[in-house]
């Protein structure tokens, strides 16, 4: 869902900031980008002295702000352990299906030996006769 906004948010940036987009009737505001720069980098600046106006509500953010990290970072760390009891939990089963190979027991470390053990019967195909025949009681 955040992913969605956040999309939402960036096209939204893009598409004001697309050159020679058509007006749709009279400009009633007449700021252009440069004035929306200016006025950003002015709340910028008056932001920067809010906590020295305000040092009560700076503080209490602060405190929120601090707060919100450690339950982020205590979610991160319970998302962590279930993802790894999962996996962890999976290549279990996984390696009960499939036997484990140590070093000695790899075939490219061991030698190999011949792998035509068929003898020639084995080789030989089946013997397949010719379809049987119905034979007909009656003569014509």
């Amino acid at each position: 869902m955040f992913f969605l906004l956040r999309i939402a948010f960036w096209l939204g940036i893009v598409l004001i900031l697309l050159p020679g987009a058509p007006q749709h009737g009279p400009s009633t505001s007449g700021v252009d980008a440069a004035g929306a720069v200016s006025a950003a980098s002015a709340t910028v600046h008056d932001l920067k002295g809010f906590c020295t106006r305000e040092p009560d509500v700076c503080t209490v953010g602060s405190e929120f702000a601090t707060s919100m990290g450690y339950r982020a970072q205590a979610g991160a760390k319970m998302l962590y352990d279930f993802l790894t009891e999962t996996l962890a939990s999976h290549e279990t089963t996984s390696q009960v299906r499939e036997p484990i190979k140590s070093a000695a027991n790899k075939p490219s470390l061991q030698r190999r030996g011949s792998q035509n053990t068929l003898i020639p019967a084995d080789l030989a195909p089946a013997w397949r006769g010719p379809p049987a025949h119905k034979t007909s009681t009656h003569q014509a």
